[in-house]
């Protein structure tokens, strides 16, 4: 999923990063693609502070529309960020994703922390707890 970018050329050879949908990004690279990965990884900081201090993530765009600068979260930012939306709408709190799956509060706390490798499994479970089941759509290439 999709984030959009604005780069703005900057006084000093440089590349200002900004994302309209998070007001907290602001970054820099010496070039576009830096500047783009830059940006990215910035996106992801945002969103880890927001899941600590209880803040809306904006939903990621599904596609690109092929004009200005997209960057693609990686999955595994993208199903934390999603569970942890869910929870949020649903009006759960941890303790009560912990107490539906019968675990610790630590392993509850994994599935929220962006740094923290969670096994897909373990965030199957969550989402069909919070009654989401996961469901994947991939697109294949044809065949010549």
């Amino acid at each position: 999923m999709w984030y959009e970018l604005t780069l703005t050329p900057d006084d000093n050879d440089t590349w200002l990063i900004t994302a309209p949908q998070f007001d907290e990004v602001v970054s820099y690279g010496g070039t576009q693609e830096e500047a783009c990965r830059n940006g990215r990884n910035a996106i992801e900081e945002a969103i880890a502070a927001r899941i600590a201090n209880g803040v809306d993530i904006p939903f990621p765009l599904k596609a690109t529309t092929g004009r200005g600068h997209f960057v693609e979260v990686p999955a595994l930012v993208f199903l934390k960020s999603g569970l942890y939306m869910i929870l949020k709408s649903k009006g759960w709190t941890r303790a009560d994703l912990m107490r539906e799956l019968k675990c610790q509060r630590e392993h509850v706390d994994r599935l929220f922390r962006l740094d923290h490798n969670s096994r897909l499994d373990s965030l199957e479970e969550a989402f069909k707890a919070l009654g989401c089941p996961l469901r994947f759509d991939m697109e294949f290439p044809q065949a010549a």
